[in-house]
């Protein structure tokens, strides 16, 4: 992981720390509580935490036909330090008038990286892990841009979609990727892309990623960062395949998402997998997870991901030392192995694994 900010928000001398809540959808609205009250737990270590209840998602849509209200942006963006976001429960269907939250809330408050870790827990303390690596995302565009259109044609119907890559989006995500390589001991960065058939988007993307070290200002500094280069599809067969040769990968949108999913099988669930979705003026925390209707309300729902993000969410903001007491709470956890959820082949309840995590802070 990175152990020191990648964003400075002068955030230090802070008597308070406004943290939005938007549990969004299903499980997220059983996760989101127990990351608040980790927080809570971590007493003088941070600013004294203010929290904010927001709404969004497509329950939200259900009952008032927006699934992102305006005064949800407007309170983050205005009033907020930082965010915590559950998950969303968008269907796979078209709906008319209905559009992912998470997608919008991130081009509304300018989140272009999303930040995946992905790391395994060692058998005993201090033990190097066997997978150890960052996924970095480019959040902003990409198929994610949802410019689609369905047409009739000599043959049946035919669908398009657009694919937005610019060299603004492409340079931000790869400073962002150079950074978080520098940071780590490895200072690997492998570039992610499908250029030999997208040979203008994908290419624009890799040649943007690549020209970072001589951007002006940059002065040698990534001269340490080797820089690999990797086909999206013979990445994901390395990636199960030999894991310990990635160390951070960076990607546009798409293949960014697909392979920290895919990567979560490494290390046992995406019940453990933090994100944040990190900008130039705000941070929000999110678990990589989806809603997971068909555990909804059942109290099995793995809070762990969630506590890991809003660990991930402070060390962004510079609280290192927070940060640090709940990423070892959540190994100790893991590693003791007594109270884990059934996805990772556990009895517990949502609540006895916060209970436990809390117990080790």
């Amino acid at each position: 992981m990175f152990r020191t900010p990648l964003r400075s928000f002068s955030m230090a001398a802070r008597q308070s720390l406004k943290i939005g809540l938007i549990p969004a959808d299903g499980i997220g609205k059983e996760v989101i509580p127990a990351a608040k009250r980790a927080i809570i737990a971590l007493g003088s270590d941070i600013p004294k935490p203010e929290f904010i209840d927001l709404v969004a998602g497509w329950e939200c849509f259900t009952r008032t036909g927006v699934a992102l209200p305006h005064e949800t942006v407007d309170i983050l963006r205005n009033e907020c330090d930082c965010a915590l976001f559950g998950s969303v429960s968008s269907p796979s269907r078209k709906v008319v008038g209905y559009s992912s939250p998470i997608v919008a809330l991130r081009k509304e408050l300018d989140l272009y990286a999303n930040i995946r870790p992905v790391v395994s827990v060692a058998p005993e303390a201090g033990q190097k892990p066997s997978v150890d690596l960052v996924v970095v995302r480019e959040n902003t565009e990409c198929l994610y841009v949802k410019q689609e259109t369905l047409t009739d044609g000599e043959h049946g119907k035919e669908a398009r979609a657009t694919r937005l890559i610019t060299e603004r989006a492409s340079r931000r995500i790869g400073q962002m990727a150079f950074e978080i390589a520098n940071s780590r001991p490895r200072k690997h960065l492998t570039i992610i892309h499908k250029s030999n058939v997208l040979s203008i988007t994908d290419g624009l993307f890799r040649e943007t990623v690549r020209s970072v070290p001589t951007l002006n200002g940059v002065d040698g500094k990534y001269d340490g960062v080797t820089i690999a280069e990797q086909l999206v599809d013979s990445a994901v067969y390395r990636l199960f395949r030999e894991p310990e040769i990635f160390d951070v990968m960076v990607a546009p949108n798409l293949y960014g998402d697909i392979l920290s999913d895919a990567a979560a099988a490494l290390v046992g669930s995406l019940g453990l997998i933090p994100s944040i979705n990190a900008g130039d003026n705000f941070v929000m925390g999110e678990p990589v997870h989806g809603s997971a209707p068909d555990i909804e309300g059942k109290g099995i729902a793995n809070p762990l991901a969630s506590i890991r993000s809003a660990a991930l969410m402070l060390r962004h903001l510079g609280y290192i030392k927070g940060a640090d007491r709940l990423d070892t709470a959540v190994d100790q956890v893991i590693r003791e192995g007594k109270y884990l959820t059934p996805d990772l082949k556990g009895t517990s309840t949502t609540n006895e694994v916060l209970e436990a995590v809390l117990k080790r802070l």
